[in-house]
């Protein structure tokens, strides 16, 4: 099978500065979320496979969402989560906005959390860089807060 050659998106990769060095209340909502979301992945009440910390391209270096919302069938990330504290914040939304209005991995709609605060934050793909406060997902058709 032949995969599209992507050019490497550096800015994003360094630009994520929590990593895999987050703290335990990071990896918890992380968890949550996965754990939340994997049951109505098997059962088929939602389409995308819930992975913490993949990759969106593969062959390369890429960016790497807290959660993905992955098509088996598109080979694409469809949705994403973000889980930050209030200083990561903008850093974050910036980075779902990029994402999710680039050409490159079909991302449609985007969310970050603040633990924080326990704010969510919701982008979908051409809102033209407008954010709004919300946990609803429309692509999944569920609220993400109810699983944290």
């Amino acid at each position: 099978m032949d995969y599209p050659d992507y050019p490497p998106q550096k800015s994003f990769v360094f630009e994520d500065d929590m990593g895999t060095n987050a703290p335990v209340i990071h990896q918890r909502v992380i968890a949550r979320l996965t754990a939340g979301l994997y049951p109505l992945y098997l059962s088929g009440r939602i389409p995308y496979e819930p992975l913490p910390e993949m990759m969106l391209t593969e062959g390369y270096s890429s960016p790497t969402p807290d959660v993905s919302l992955f098509s088996e069938t598109a080979e694409q990330t469809i949705v994403i989560i973000e889980v930050c504290q209030t200083r990561g914040l903008k850093a974050d939304l910036d980075k779902v906005v990029r994402l999710t209005d680039s050409e490159l991995y079909g991302i449609q709609e985007g969310f970050v959390f603040n633990y924080k605060t326990g704010q969510w934050y919701r982008y979908c793909k051409g809102d033209g860089g407008l954010v709004t406060e919300s946990a609803f997902s429309g692509i999944l058709q569920l609220d993400l807060n109810r699983f944290l």
